[in-house]
């Protein structure tokens, strides 16, 4: 029997994203696989439901109807991600059946360990490997590629200047100076939109490697004379440094920013508070009207001064905290993140279309959080205090 997986509307607030938009149903071609889903559920990424009707996925009225109806619910935030609205659908859910989606596993424990009790199989989008097979599957970096782009976005409109230099009847207009903290996806997206837009970029990381993919974007990689060793995890990711590093680090930046308009930062480490790489008194160095916008405002943010979802203005300089940024393009942001997520479903079904999870499988392992009424994952049994478990191999 064909695999039916569930799509409904996202409850969370101001999420405006779909877990599958229209354009990525060919992904599930030839496997079988059937989409449930809530009427409306695409409305707000710009996707109506003739489009779905046309692709064959199969519409009803109610939310209750897709939990009832799949075998698989996919979702952008589910419970973890989202607190708010998100405990609603825990009695939708049932003994069995697998949750897919965001869910925030190494923050929100409590979130795991009812999903658990319920006896859900839920697998984190968020926690996927960074292994070659699985790129096509991280919507992390997709979302991150949104975010560095719409970031730089909301710098241009808000700083006093333009970004580009011009030459005009009236005299040179110099171009803007940006510096963008971190190049992971979101920081090399930004230091790519900031150069198309005219600015003069430059781009600082603790991972000395990075050099050379900033470089290649036309930007000037920043050097300061501090040692960051081994600033690199296995999975590509930033390590979190020690407070010696971080303070001697705000030393050397702080001449940087001074020279700067506009700094993006989007330095953050998975399952932990973003390090503050920005103080009240390097803010205090930089010129009226320069912007800095913290892309890393939901994890605590890199600069001292930003509040998550506000706007701060201190001494002339303008902190944007904003929070969930791939929402506001929800469009492209849908599409990326439906071809992982769907990627991520046809991985997990077998050749005659049925789902199973392979707990041995590295992808399998690194994702699943619940499973068979437990929190199965090493690192989130481990914050939550919870004594090792025996793995065990494949499973339905």
């Amino acid at each position: 029997m064909a695999v039916i997986a569930g799509v409904v509307t996202e409850s969370a607030p101001g999420e405006r994203r779909v877990a599958v938009a229209p354009s990525a149903l060919s992904v599930l071609n030839k496997t079988g696989a059937q989409i449930l889903m809530e009427a409306g559920a695409g409305a707000a990424s710009g996707f109506p439901d003739s489009e779905y009707a046309d692709k064959g996925v199969r519409l009803v009225k109610t939310r209750a109807e897709v939990f009832s109806g799949a075998e698989v619910v996919l979702q952008v935030r589910s419970l973890g991600a989202n607190p708010e609205t998100g405990t609603a659908d825990l009695s939708l859910l049932r003994k069995g059946q697998v949750l897919i989606g965001f869910g925030e596993p190494l923050t929100a424990g409590a979130a795991a360990q009812s999903l658990a009790e319920r006896e859900v199989s839920y697998l984190a989008m968020e926690l996927m490997p960074r292994i070659t097979r699985a790129q096509s599957m991280d919507a992390l970096s997709s979302m991150a590629t949104i975010a560095g782009y719409k970031a730089v976005l909301i710098a241009a409109d808000n700083l006093n200047r333009m970004f580009p230099m011009l030459m005009t009847a009236a005299g040179t207009l110099t171009p803007a100076r940006v510096l963008v903290i971190g190049a992971g996806v979101a920081g090399l997206q930004a230091i790519a939109t900031a150069r198309r837009l005219g600015a003069v970029v430059s781009g600082y990381d603790i991972r000395a490697a990075v050099k050379e993919q900033i470089e290649s974007l036309g930007a000037r990689f920043v050097v300061l004379d501090i040692e960051a060793g081994g600033a690199e995890d296995k999975g590509g990711y930033a390590k979190a440094m020690g407070e010696d590093f971080y303070r001697k680090q705000q030393e050397a930046l702080g001449a940087v920013l001074a020279q700067q308009q506009v700094v993006i930062t989007t330095a953050a480490v998975p399952g932990r508070k973003a390090p503050v790489l920005i103080t009240r008194a390097m803010v205090e160095r930089m010129g009226p009207g320069s912007v800095i916008v913290d892309i890393a405002a939901e994890r605590g943010g890199n600069c001292e001064l930003t509040k998550a979802g506000e706007v701060v203005e201190f001494n002339g300089v303008r902190i944007f905290g904003p929070v969930n940024l791939p929402s506001a393009i929800p469009y492209h942001a849908s599409q990326m993140y439906a071809k992982n997520i769907l990627t991520f479903l046809k991985f997990l079904l077998t050749k005659e279309g049925n789902l199973t999870l392979n707990r041995e499988d590295e992808i399998v392992k690194e994702t699943l959080v619940t499973h068979g009424g437990e929190v199965v994952h090493p690192r989130v049994r481990e914050l939550l205090g919870l004594p090792e478990l025996q793995t065990v191999g494949q499973e339905k």
